[in-house]
Order: C-alpha cells, then sequence, then structure tokens
C-alpha cells in the first residue's frame, strides 16, 4: 500500500508535518478561548487539495485515501480501547451517566433540529436529517425501513456527509472554546465528545485534553467509553425511541402546518 500509492502517502506525511509545525494555537474569545489543533490545519489543508480544480488528487486518490482513514480510525479505536481496560471501574461507575447521553442526542437532534427543519421547508427529508446524529448505523436503520432513494434517505445522507465533510472542524473548535470556559467537569465534556463518529470523537476529546492536559489520559478513556456506548446503544435507541418520536412530531408539526394554510387560503379566497 505504501509503495504504491507514494504518492498519497507523501502528501499526507507533508500535511501532517505542516500541521504539526504551526502547532497548537489559542485565541481569546470573549471569556474562552478558541483552540486550534494541528488537526484542524490538516483538515483544512486536506479539503483544499482534494478540491477538483487543484488537480492535485484524482478520485481513484480521493478513493484510496477514503479505505486508508477507514484503517487508521481502526487503529485509533484499538489505541484508545487500550486505555479503556485499565480504567473500566471508573467507567463502570460512570455507565448511567454514559448511557444516559443518548439523551442529549435525542433532544439536540429531535426537539430542536426537527422544528427548524420543517419550518424551513423540509418535509419528509427532516425525519431522515434529524432522528438521530446520522453515522453510520443510523443510516442503515434509514435503508431498511425506507430504502435510501426516499426523501428519508436523502436527509439522513444530507446530514451524513455535513458530519463528515465539517463535523471534526465543528466539534474541534466548539469543545475546545466550551472547555476553555471552565463550566463544565472535563469528564462530562468528554462524555458528550463520544458522538459516535471516531474522527469527530477524536478532534473533540482533543480539544479538551488540550485545555486539560492534566487530565488527558481520562479525558481519552471517557471520550472513547461514550463513543462505544453511542454506537452500541445509539442504534436500538434510535431504532425504538427516536424514529418514533421524529415521525410523530413531524405529522403533528405538518398537520399544524397545513391546517393553518388552509385557513389562510380561505382567508385570501
Amino acid at each position: 500500500m505504501l509503495i504504491k500509492n507514494w504518492k498519497l502517502n507523501l502528501l499526507a506525511l507533508i500535511l501532517v508535518i505542516i500541521a504539526e509545525l504551526i502547532g497548537e494555537k489559542k485565541f481569546k474569545l470573549g471569556p474562552g478561548f478558541l483552540l486550534f489543533l494541528p488537526m484542524l490545519y490538516a483538515l483544512i489543508m486536506g479539503a483544499i487539495v482534494s478540491w477538483p480544480k487543484t488537480k492535485i488528487m484524482s478520485l481513484k486518490d480521493m478513493d484510496t485515501a477514503n479505505v486508508i482513514m477507514g484503517s487508521a480510525v481502526m487503529l485509533f479505536v484499538s489505541k484508545i480501547g487500550a486505555l479503556i481496560g485499565p480504567a473500566l471501574g471508573q467507567v463502570a461507575q460512570s455507565g448511567l451517566a454514559l448511557s444516559l447521553q443518548e439523551l442529549g442526542h435525542f433532544f439536540g437532534t429531535i426537539l430542536f433540529g426537527l422544528p427548524i427543519a420543517i419550518l424551513l421547508g423540509l418535509r419528509r427529508e427532516a425525519v431522515g436529517a434529524t432522528f438521530s446524529i446520522d453515522r453510520e448505523p443510523n443510516i442503515a436503520i434509514i435503508a431498511e425501513k425506507y430504502g435510501m432513494d426516499s426523501p428519508e434517505g436523502r436527509g439522513v445522507m444530507a446530514t451524513y456527509i455535513c458530519g463528515t465533510l465539517f463535523g471534526a472542524v465543528y466539534l474541534g473548535l466548539v469543545a475546545g472554546y466550551i472547555a476553555s470556559l471552565n463550566i463544565f467537569h472535563p469528564i462530562a465534556l468528554a462524555m458528550g465528545a463520544g458522538v459516535g463518529s471516531g474522527s469527530m470523537m477524536a478532534a473533540a476529546s482533543g480539544a479538551i485534553a488540550a485545555a486539560y492536559p492534566e487530565q488527558a489520559k481520562e479525558v481519552a478513556t471517557y471520550a472513547a467509553a461514550a463513543n462505544l456506548l453511542t454506537t452500541v446503544i445509539g442504534v436500538y435507541f434510535a431504532l425504538f425511541i427516536s424514529l418514533p418520536m421524529a415521525n410523530k412530531i413531524y405529522a403533528w408539526m405538518t398537520a399544524k402546518i397545513d391546517k393553518k394554510e388552509v385557513a389562510d387560503n380561505e382567508k385570501m379566497g
């Protein structure tokens, strides 16, 4: 793989060296700080060199990079898993808190995101886009129940693509800033970093660890544990709670909107 794709590997090495040379930067913003980590620079530079107009990378190179990324994330998760083992006792003590974090995804995506999506004009796409954080297992749920050619399928894929492109950058900046405010305990923030995506979790937990270097190991441990539970428990939560609730809220809101539109049309007529 290294010899066959020397151009891709060399380019990745150059971007990593540049990102590491720039190093961590901290900028004052209100009461807190924005943390810019090397991973952020690497993501931005990667997006630039992947832009078709630059002609630096071909579609074949990008497909290969996607395969390598999957393997790299597996190695990263394996490394994090080694941190969980010695801390199983601590993780077990926080089992309920870790399990209940799915409620945060529920309130954030459905009770906040779904109404906004509907008010913006989306219909069934809103259900697929907001019933969860839309990572791979959630795509599988929508594909099985509605099919990927359905409005729900388009909604789930839109959120998935946006999360893949911008999620790590967004979470890295937000997590670093919130951590700098010293409002929440770093372990609580670490739990919140486990959103079911390896790259997003890495970006968020890395920013939190940079704000609390003395607790970097604990942050990585709890973030990884939360990410694992989100992946496992989140499937059942999304299937039996989130998706049915999203459908109910969608039906209720669209009925209200349609009724109002009919009443308005009658007044105008």
